[in-house]
C-alpha cells in the first residue's frame, strides 16, 4: 500500500509521490472536530493522526471574507492579466484572515480492493497574539451571513481558536522570547497578568515554603504566557501546568535556581515550548509542506494565497514568485474544479455550481460508474456525516472533494480501458490518468481560466474581444454599458474612449449573441476589437507617422520647387 509510485506532468516531465498520501483543499469550509476523544485547547498544536504514510489528505479553508470591496481599476476582471489578478486579490488575503480549517485523511483499507476509510475533523483557528504579536483582520457581512446560514460556530473561533502564525512572525516571537524581550502588550491580557500576580503575591505572604496554590481555569496558550510572567516577576516560586490550571509552589531561591537547571524544565527547554504553543497549527502545516504529497483542493487558488500569507510567508509583491513559492511548498497539486469541468463537457452531466452537486451527480445513475467505482466509508468517530449533510463546514467539504477526486479518476480510468469495472484499480493508478490536471489551479474571472504552478501560463481561451461604439449618448459610464446589456448577457466592461469600450465575456455563446443583436443598432454599434484597428495608442503613433510624413513629403517637394 505504501510503495513508491511515480505519475508524468503534461509536460512529459516525470512526478512522484511516496505512499498513497494526497493532501486536499476545498471549497473553503471551517474546522471543528467531531472526534469526542480529548478536549483540544487554544495553543495547543494539532495532531498529526491519520497523516501517515498510506493517507490521503484533504484540507479545506474558510475565510472572515473573501474580496475587499474595490471600485473600478481595482476590481478583478476577465481583461486582468493571472499578475494583475494576483496583486489585486493579494489585498484582500492580507485584509481577512482563515477562521476555519477542515481535514479528511484517506486511507486503502488493507485486503480489500478500491475502499478507503475517510477520517474527517475540523479545527477552528485564530491568530496567535503573543507579545508585540497582535494581528489587525476584517469581516465581511456577506460572509458572516453566509456562514452564519450553515451554523458557524463564532464563539469557538473567537474563543477557542488554535493559533497560528507564518515565519516572519515565528522570527520575531523567538528572538523575543530567547532574548527575553518579552512583554504583555495587549489590555485584557495585561489586566488579567495585574489580578493573577496580585493574587499570588496576597497568598506569599502567608505561604510557607513547599505550600502551593491552583489558578484555576487558566490552560493551553494563556497557561504559557501566565507561568512565564510569575516567573520573571516573582523569584521565590515555580510554576506547573496540571489539567485543573497552573499550580504555583513557593520555594527557596536555592530549589528555583535547581529547577531552572534541570534537564526537565531546563529555562531554554521552556521558552521553546512557548513558540511551539504560540505556532499552533502552523506546526501541523509544516508537517504537511515536509511530507511533500499531492495536495488536492475544489476552486484552491485563494485557499493557495491564504496558506502562503497564513503559514508561510506574506504574500510577495512578483506573482512570479508567489508561484515559485507554492510549487516549492506542494510540488503536486490537483484542482478537482478543473478536472470536472472537462469531464463535465465529455460526459454532459447536468450543470452544476458548488461541490456538493459535482459530487450528488457523481454518485447517481448519471455516473456510468457509480457501482464499480471506489468505496467510501467513514470512521467510526466521524458517524455524522454517514445520514447528515453539512454543506460548507469544513470537514464535509473536506471529505466531499477527496471522494470527487477518487470518483473522478475511477472514471477518467474506465475511458481508458474501455472496461467497466477497471481491473485492479488503485490510488497510483489514479495520479497516472490525473498527470495532465497536475499544477493547473483553477482562476475564477481573469483573462486566463486556470493558473499553471510548474511553468509559463497558458494563453487564454476566452472568446475575443469586442468593442462598443456609441453614438448620441453623451457621459456614458462603464456602469451604465454593464446595465444596458446584463439581461441578455454578462459582460465585463473597460473604456477605450470617450465613446468607445472593451466588452469581454467567458462564454462564446454570448458574444455571438450580442454581436448578432446589435448588427444595425442604430446608436450602439458592436464589433470585433481588432488592436491595429482600434487602439488608441496605435491610432495616435499613425498619426504622428502621418504628420511626420506630410512634412516630410512637403519639405522635399518645396525643396525640389526652390532648386
Amino acid at each position: 500500500m505504501c510503495a513508491p509510485f511515480k505519475t508524468r506532468r503534461r509536460d512529459g516531465s516525470a512526478w512522484a509521490a511516496r505512499g498513497q498520501h494526497v493532501i486536499a483543499l476545498g471549497d473553503s469550509a471551517e474546522l471543528h472536530g467531531h472526534g469526542r476523544g480529548r478536549r483540544r485547547v487554544r495553543g495547543e498544536p494539532p495532531s498529526a493522526a491519520g497523516a501517515r504514510p498510506g493517507g490521503r489528505l484533504r484540507l479545506d479553508i474558510e475565510f472572515t471574507g473573501l474580496r475587499s470591496n474595490l471600485s473600478g481599476p481595482q476590481q478583478i476582471s476577465l481583461f486582468d492579466l493571472p499578475s494583475e489578478w494576483y496583486l489585486k486579490t493579494r489585498q484582500s488575503v492580507q485584509q481577512f484572515t482563515v477562521c476555519q480549517i477542515g481535514l479528511s485523511v484517506f486511507s486503502a483499507i488493507e485486503g480489500e480492493a478500491n475502499k478507503y476509510i475517510a477520517h474527517s475533523c475540523n479545527f477552528y483557528l485564530f491568530p496567535t497574539t503573543f507579545g508585540i504579536l497582535d494581528s489587525e483582520f476584517s469581516f465581511q457581512a456577506s460572509s458572516v451571513q453566509f456562514l452564519n446560514q450553515y451554523g458557524f460556530n463564532y464563539n469557538k473561533f473567537l474563543k477557542n481558536g488554535i493559533p497560528y502564525m507564518n515565519e516572519e512572525q515565528e522570527k520575531k516571537i523567538r528572538h523575543d522570547i530567547l532574548t527575553g524581550n518579552w512583554r504583555v502588550r495587549s489590555s485584557p491580557d495585561k489586566d488579567q497578568i495585574k489580578v493573577v500576580i496580585d493574587e499570588v503575591t496576597r497568598w506569599l505572604e502567608l505561604a510557607k515554603e513547599g505550600d502551593w496554590m491552583t489558578l484555576p481555569g487558566i490552560t493551553g496558550f494563556q497557561a504559557f504566557e501566565v507561568q512565564l510572567v510569575l516567573r520573571q516577576a516573582l523569584p521565590n516560586i515555580w510554576t506547573v501546568l496540571k489539567d485543573e490550571g497552573v499550580v504555583v509552589k513557593k520555594v527557596s531561591k536555592q530549589h528555583r535556581w535547581y529547577l531552572q537547571n534541570t534537564s526537565c524544565d531546563r529555562e531554554s527547554c521552556w521558552k521553546e515550548n512557548i513558540l511551539l504553543s504560540a505556532r499552533g497549527f502552523s506546526v501541523f502545516f509544516q508537517m504537511l509542506v515536509k511530507a511533500q504529497k499531492p495536495l488536492v483542493g475544489h476552486n484552491m487558488m485563494m485557499d493557495l494565497l491564504h496558506l502562503h500569507e497564513k503559514f508561510f510567508r506574506p504574500l510577495p509583491e512578483s506573482y512570479d514568485q508567489f508561484k515559485q513559492n507554492i510549487h516549492s511548498l506542494f510540488p503536486v497539486l490537483i484542482d478537482t474544479k478543473s478536472v470536472t469541468k472537462d469531464i463535465w463537457k465529455e460526459m454532459n452531466f447536468p450543470r452544476v455550481s458548488n461541490l456538493s452537486e459535482v459530487y450528488e451527480v457523481l454518485n447517481s445513475d448519471l455516473n456510468p460508474t457509480k457501482n464499480s467505482g471506489p468505496e467510501i466509508v467513514h470512521a467510526s468517530r466521524c458517524e455524522k456525516y454517514v445520514e447528515t449533510k453539512c454543506p460548507h463546514e469544513a470537514a464535509y467539504d473536506a471529505f466531499l472533494c477527496g471522494s470527487v477526486l477518487l470518483k473522478v479518476a475511477h472514471l477518467l480510468l474506465q475511458k481508458i480501458y474501455h472496461i467497466d469495472p477497471v481491473p485492479e484499480s488503485s490510488f497510483p493508478q489514479y495520479l497516472d490518468v490525473l498527470a495532465p490536471y497536475v499544477n493547473q489551479v483553477n482562476l475564477i474571472r481573469a483573462g486566463v481560466p486556470k493558473i499553471n504552478f510548474s511553468g509559463p501560463d497558458y494563453p487564454s481561451i476566452r472568446p475575443p474581444i469586442l468593442i462598443l461604439s456609441v453614438k448620441r449618448w453623451p457621459g456614458v459610464s462603464e456602469q451604465q454599458v454593464y446595465h444596458k446589456f446584463q439581461n441578455l448577457c454578462k459582460f465585463d466592461v473597460r473604456r477605450l474612449t470617450r465613446s468607445q469600450f472593451l466588452l469581454l465575456t467567458n462564454k462564446f455563446k454570448d458574444a455571438r449573441n450580442i454581436l448578432k443583436e446589435y448588427r444595425d443598432h442604430p446608436t450602439l454599434c458592436i464589433s470585433l476589437y481588432r488592436y491595429w484597428r482600434h487602439s488608441p495608442n496605435v491610432n495616435c503613433l499613425l498619426q504622428v507617422c502621418g504628420i511626420v510624413t506630410a512634412w516630410a513629403l512637403l519639405a522635399f517637394i518645396l525643396g525640389r520647387s526652390g532648386t
